[in-house]
């Protein structure tokens, strides 16, 4: 038996990038998967599963509006009847010098979608999961904001940074009604997002942004979206029954460094 047959499986931020990824292998070990996203790139990426034989429905959805999101979880509901896993993955991030975001926009964005986003779906699937006896939250987080950071990621960080207080807490609040709630924090994935980090530090060549972040990895190239899904499967399954509370890191080694030159 695949370790998600039969869990009904909602995913925000599902897309592209890690989202798309999760969404993949999500499917690949049996999940009926309900797919979240702004735009309707969601809906063909849903209907690109069911095509391949898994069970799928695509949802658009504004995580940051609370009205949309309870649309999206009546929807997944009524769909397969109810939710088992949760992976809360909405994100952005926007590069901007502190001292520029005159009008706070590009604060309030990332707090609206990365930290607000990730509430609003919890508050919205709890009840249900406690209904049902039970499931497993994911948080997607980052390394960076409680690991490490770059200027002009302020607003991205705090917002990541955040999400790993709210899973703690999350985690201790409803251990005793069977509910698991982690975090995973990725280092750098080759994703959209990230290409357009890339071309906002280095716009005439953003490959050689890419490439310089991969030279700084230790393992010496970025990861893929579904290597982060592999991971989510495992904290939305069985086999990982007994953690919660946790932040698990997968960066390639990118945070071990403690200076860039020694020993070279």
């Amino acid at each position: 038996m695949k370790k998600l047959e039969g869990k009904v499986c909602l995913i925000t931020g599902a897309s592209k990038g890690i989202g798309e990824g999760i969404a993949e292998v999500y499917a690949k070990y049996g999940a009926k998967c309900v797919l979240a996203a702004r735009g309707e790139k969601v809906l063909e990426l849903a209907a690109r599963l069911r095509s391949s034989g898994f069970e799928a429905v695509g949802v658009c959805t504004d995580v940051s509006d609370y009205k949309s999101v309870e649309h999206l979880v009546e929807t997944a509901e009524d769909t397969y009847g109810k939710i088992d896993v949760l992976v809360s993955n909405a994100g952005i991030c926007v590069l901007k010098p502190f001292l520029e975001d005159d009008d706070f926009s590009n604060r309030d964005s990332h707090l609206d979608i990365n930290l607000k986003g990730a509430w609003n779906v919890c508050k919205a699937v709890l009840p249900g999961m406690i209904s049902n006896g039970g499931g497993s939250v994911v948080i997607m987080s980052s390394v960076t904001g409680d690991m490490v950071a770059d200027p002009g990621e302020v607003a991205y960080a705090t917002s990541k940074a955040a999400l790993v207080g709210f899973t703690k807490a999350m985690a201790r609040e409803f251990a005793e009604k069977n509910i698991r709630v982690n975090a995973i924090c990725p280092g750098y994935v080759r994703t959209p997002l990230v290409d357009g980090m890339a071309a906002q530090s280095d716009p005439q060549n953003p490959e050689r942004a890419i490439q310089a972040i991969a030279d700084a990895v230790p393992m010496k190239r970025l990861a893929t979206p579904q290597e982060v899904g592999e991971l989510a499967a495992f904290l939305g399954s069985s086999e990982s029954s007994y953690i919660t509370g946790a932040q698990i890191v997968i960066d390639g080694g990118s945070t071990l460094p403690e200076t860039i030159s020694m020993g070279q």
